[in-house]
């Protein structure tokens, strides 16, 4: 009969089913993308916030999706760092840290699908009705769109984390390498169908909800490109629709494999490996897809290292 220890206030993770001569690569590949991660995300923030010229709705929103990128890896990251090195017996996290751990792991995920609806929406605004994007997008409905964005994420994941805590927990070992909701409830004995249930209606909320935005949002922006003559709209759509596109696009292919493998525990090293990319290819891809897109962040990083004949105007 299987030993049950109730309520531990320890819990243990597991690691990568890796050789020890892949340890070393893995190590520096975390090591390096999270170090990039957090220059480029603080070093495109902070220019965000000195530069005026930068002080728009667009630049503001990315501004919060480097915030929630800076954060989810900093909660995770470090730890996987530490952990790759200790024994299984050693490889233990407290329960409560666990929490604040999925918790922020959720809440980074979701923010930035909410603020990559946001960022549609602008995009819309500005190019299909630009004489109304100064009025439409003002401070006051920017700081409105921006407690949105977090307000539901928190309000979502805290219920969703709500669920988990309630139930008494009979198992210590997590099947996952960084703790997550799933992880967390399948540590109990009892029933977790409301978890489930909801867990399931979470997901199809955050789905439909940031899928149909962009739907309906370039649906009515192709439409416009379309019927107009104007050559300069064109290209300037193309260029900020297409960097939104594919910032969004990976995020959601992330995701979607991440919940599609939980549902086949045969593939459980599968997916602790994408668990682990999710944080760090999406952190590190969007200060570059953005950044170096933007014409306005390319100018100011030229006059402040004379990068001219790297980053031409």
């Amino acid at each position: 009969m299987e030993n049950y220890t109730y309520n531990s206030p320890t819990l243990q993770l597991e690691w990568l089913n890796v050789s020890k001569d892949s340890m070393y690569p893995l190590f520096l590949f975390l090591l390096f993308s999270y170090l990039f991660i957090i220059v480029a995300n603080v070093g495109i923030a902070f220019v965000v916030f000195i530069d005026k010229t930068l002080h728009q709705p667009m630049y503001f929103l990315f501004w919060n999706l480097s915030v929630s990128d800076i954060i989810g890896n900093s909660v995770i990251v470090p730890r996987l760092l530490i952990d790759m090195w200790r024994p299984a017996s050693e490889r233990i996290i407290s329960y409560y840290e666990c929490v604040v751990q999925a918790f922020t792991t959720h809440m980074f995920s979701t923010t930035s699908h909410t603020v990559l609806m946001i960022m549609a929406f602008d995009r819309y605004v500005a190019i299909c009705n630009p004489l109304r994007y100064t009025t439409i997008m003002t401070d006051k409905m920017l700081i409105k769109l921006t407690i949105f964005a977090w307000g539901v994420a928190f309000v979502l994941v805290g219920i969703l984390l709500g669920l988990t805590i309630r139930l008494n927990r009979c198992r210590t070992l997590m099947r996952s390498i960084y703790c997550n909701n799933a992880a967390l409830f399948k540590l109990s004995c009892e029933s977790v169908f409301i978890n489930n249930v909801y867990g399931l209606t979470f997901t199809v909320i955050l789905f439909t909800g940031s899928i149909g935005s962009m739907v309906l949002t370039y649906s009515k922006i192709t439409v416009i490109c379309l019927t107009s003559k104007n050559k300069s709209l064109n290209s300037k759509a193309l260029k900020t629709c297409s960097t939104h596109l594919v910032v969004y696009l990976i995020l959601l292919l992330s995701l979607m494999t991440i919940v599609t493998l939980h549902r086949f525990p045969q593939l459980a090293e599968s997916r602790k490996m994408v668990a682990l990319l999710f944080h760090v290819i999406p952190g590190s891809l969007n200060p570059i897809i953005y950044g170096m897109q933007s014409k306005e962040i390319r100018r100011f990083l030229s006059k402040v290292f004379n990068l001219k004949k790297v980053f031409p105007s």
